[in-house]
């Protein structure tokens, strides 16, 4: 399960707003608890592949997260992106990005309003929807 509180959630939607009409992506930060996760912040990034249909984060977004997790003791625990025309699920193209079988991939898809916002893990090319707590919006899963 991922933890999410309402005003992250808020956060990461609008930087997916922001982004339009490419995709918003960035990073979520926070700690793990095996496979569950908190979220505890919005790292956003600029879409370095400026695209309506595939995101890249900011190297430069990458290290500096990853260099401040070690210092606060926190973990990098995945990424949200953006989906401008399509559900949130992940794509063929997520899926063979998909860097780390413990990341969370969060989706948010600005097709319809209200916003959809889901999680996956991808494993080994696997797609497995993961609940996602406390968020204000419409969240995909059988625990709605």
């Amino acid at each position: 399960m991922l933890t999410l509180s309402n005003d992250l959630c808020d956060t990461m939607v609008a930087t997916c707003i922001r982004a339009l009409p490419d995709e918003g992506c960035g990073l979520l930060l926070g700690k793990s608890q095996g496979p569950d996760a908190v979220v505890t912040e919005i790292v956003a990034s600029e879409n370095m592949a400026h695209s309506a249909k595939v995101y890249e984060i900011d190297s430069r977004v990458l290290l500096r997260a990853f260099r401040r997790a070690d210092d606060e003791a926190l973990d990098v625990l995945g990424v949200f992106h953006s989906h401008t025309h399509s559900p949130a699920y992940p794509s063929p193209t997520d899926v063979n990005q998909a860097p780390d079988p413990s990341w969370h991939y969060v989706l948010v898809s600005l097709k319809e309003v209200p916003t959809v916002v889901r999680s996956y893990k991808i494993v080994n090319g696997d797609v497995l929807e993961e609940e996602v707590g406390e968020a204000s919006h419409t969240v995909g899963g059988d625990n709605e």
